[in-house]
């Protein structure tokens, strides 16, 4: 019999956090669709793997003796997956960099140019990600080394060296009665709808509607976002406002948009990350020099 690993990892999720509610967040994943897939796997063996109750996801016999194996699995498949890819990036000469939204602001061509200037022959296969996957792809090994906002959701367990800071700003409808300000109170906006990252990627969507720093008031969600451009006509079109890094003032300026500084909130930083395993790459920490020589 043929399990998805995918399965297994949604298993080992939930026997850990003993929640679907907790493990949803840590997948970044809808809870329906976590329940939906256990009870796929379920399925798949023909045996009920957990107790449900209102307390949360309690193993069975069945659950407790698949539990001890799946860790060492999934260890194992990630290792050969990784090694995997990493030959094929050195036989094709790539360097797979995930990357969300600007990557490292104007910086990003320096580190490119030096990166290949560095190692003749390479390349930097930037690969751009969706806002629900906030390591840009590093998390689950499909690239390298990534540019990162932080912080981020499994910071800890990764390698980051902070290349800038900058104010976070806000994103209105040009037509928002608060557009003609030139420096708006974070607290005066408490109240207002704002454009979100999915549910399922928890402490990054908190942080881009500055959860921590509402004095415990509510978010209102008006809209859902998954890539800059649905993000853009979501604040266009009226259904939000959203906080963002003063430099998409540059990068994603548009008709109908305008930023403007905010105070009572914290700044976000850009950061280059790499898996501690790729601490002796010598390719990763060459792309990693050139992020720390050419940040802003």
């Amino acid at each position: 019999m043929d399990v998805d690993t995918r399965l297994l990892r949604y298993f080992a999720a939930v026997a850990e956090e003993g929640s679907l509610t907790r493990a949803a967040q840590r997948l970044y994943v809808s809870q329906p669709a976590l329940t939906k897939q256990i009870k796929q796997l379920e399925g798949l063996l023909g045996v009920a793997l957990f107790t449900r109750s209102r307390a949360g996801m309690a193993l069975t016999e069945p659950g407790r003796a698949l539990a001890e194996r799946v860790p060492g699995l999934l260890t194992a498949w990630d290792g050969a997956l990784r090694e995997t890819r990493r030959a094929a990036g050195r036989a094709a000469r790539v360097l797979r960099v995930g990357f969300l939204a600007s990557a490292a602001n104007e910086a990003t061509q320096d580190i490119v140019t030096e990166f290949a200037r560095r190692r003749p022959g390479w390349r930097a296969d930037m690969r751009q990600a969706s806002w629900s996957n906030p390591t840009a792809g590093l998390a689950g090994g499909d690239v390298e080394v990534a540019l990162l906002r932080l912080p981020f959701p499994g910071q800890d367990a990764l390698r980051v060296e902070v290349l800038f800071t900058e104010p976070r700003w806000i994103a209105l409808p040009s037509s928002h009665p608060f557009a003609a300000r030139d420096l708006i109170p974070f607290r005066d906006l408490w109240d207002e709808p704002f454009v979100a990252a999915p549910a399922e990627t928890g402490s990054w969507r908190d942080f881009w509607v500055g959860a921590d720093e509402r004095d415990g008031r509510p978010v209102r969600i008006g809209a859902v976002a998954d890539q800059p451009d649905e993000w853009l006509s979501a604040i266009a079109n009226g259904y939000g406002i959203a906080l963002a890094p003063e430099s998409a003032a540059r990068f994603y300026a548009r008709p109908g948009i305008t930023y403007r500084r905010v105070s009572g909130v914290t700044p976000t930083q850009v950061g280059v990350a790499w898996a501690p395993a790729d601490d002796t790459n010598p390719i990763v920490q060459d792309f990693v020099r050139c992020c720390l020589e050419h940040r802003p």
